[in-house]
């Protein structure tokens, strides 16, 4: 993606340290920074410096690589083994996560070098992955559409492109005329912060909505087609992603607006047979007391917006039920989600 004229991924590996945008400091500030070791890698996903299905993945794959490279040259069996388990328990709800550090830790079994090998392969598909899935995606999108989004699955959520964004960029560069209807999606607001920043660098048309503002405008016909990404999909369908997806789509589905999934196969796991098996984090509720912004003058500031006192919840996810779900979009092709399976997948 570019970035005043300058092309970048979200994250990437040379040598043995991990660069990333921190995703924390924007929309105010465009920043890149180092992560020399597996620790600091985790503590970047564990703070969502860097956030977002496709790129956590990677990371944790990077995170993995580095592991390897610190580990000891013999009898580094139980070195890994718990840099393995560390680094998965950094976000519990995201598949890619998973699938990335299980390749690579298989890929440490060999050598050092097949570990950084396997990462960087796994960053590489996720950028080619995610391309396609715009290509498919744009065959639904016609010019004059007006698109609604939630959180962030634009290309800060992956290596490069994303997955709900992908379409609208690949329409965009076709000259088609396209409008974002973009969620704020509180408590974090990656909608405001992260989608509407990667759609105005892009150039394309959009508006900031509040989360209980969707309903509203579907009820006046205001949105054409719904799309969003996802942190996991289970074996017969169900999607869970950033929390508020789920009334989306039941606001989508009563008024007959289409609502569609985007995500790589990789997201998709089949030892959870439904979306009630899928682990559904809960963060700090602090995340929901305050907010951060910042002041005319320049100053970054956190400041508390709910009653003094007064506890918070914070699940970071729900489950979307397949029944709510038009199709999902992967580099495969737009899949229903009762036609699921593995054969479909490969």
């Amino acid at each position: 993606m570019l970035v005043d004229g300058q092309n970048y991924r979200t994250v990437w590996m040379d040598g043995t340290s991990v660069f990333f945008i921190d995703q924390n400091l924007l929309p105010f500030q465009f920043i890149i920074k180092k992560s020399a070791s597996y620790g600091e890698s985790c503590a970047v996903i564990c703070k969502m410096q860097v956030r977002g299905a496709g790129a956590i993945g990677a990371l944790a794959g990077f995170a993995m690589a580095q592991a390897a490279m610190e580990a000891p040259e013999t009898g580094n069996s139980g070195f890994l083994d718990e840099a393995r388990k560390i680094i998965e328990s950094t976000r519990p709800t995201a598949r890619n996560l998973f699938y990335a550090v299980e390749k690579v830790f298989a890929a440490a079994q060999i050598s050092k070098s097949a570990a950084i090998e396997s990462a960087l392969e796994i960053a590489d598909c996720d950028v080619a992955d995610s391309k396609k899935i715009g290509e498919y995606g744009n065959t639904l999108l016609c010019s004059g559409m007006n698109v609604e989004t939630h959180c962030n699955a634009g290309w800060l959520a992956f290596v490069d492109y994303g997955t709900a964004l992908s379409p609208i960029y690949l329409a965009h560069q076709e000259g088609k005329n396209i409008f974002v209807y973009a969620d704020e999606t509180r408590p974090r607001s990656q909608g405001a912060r992260l989608t509407a920043w990667e759609l105005h660098h892009a150039g394309i048309p959009h508006s900031i909505i509040p989360d209980n503002a969707g309903a509203w405008l579907m009820s006046q016909g205001k949105i054409d087609l719904m799309i969003v990404g996802a942190d996991r999909i289970a074996a017969n369908g169900d999607v869970a992603n950033k929390i508020g997806t789920l009334e989306k789509a039941i606001v989508a589905n009563e008024f007959g607006v289409p609502f569609y999934v985007a995500a790589p196969v990789s997201t998709f796991d089949f030892s959870c047979p439904s979306g009630a098996s899928i682990p559904i984090e809960e963060r700090n509720e602090e995340e929901v007391l305050y907010q951060d912004g910042m002041t005319q003058d320049g100053r970054h500031e956190r400041v508390l917006v709910c009653s003094p006192g007064s506890s918070a919840l914070n699940p970071a996810f729900d489950v979307t039920p397949a029944k709510y779900i038009t199709g999902i979009i992967t580099e495969k092709g737009i899949i229903k989600p009762d036609l699921i399976s593995i054969k479909n997948l490969q």
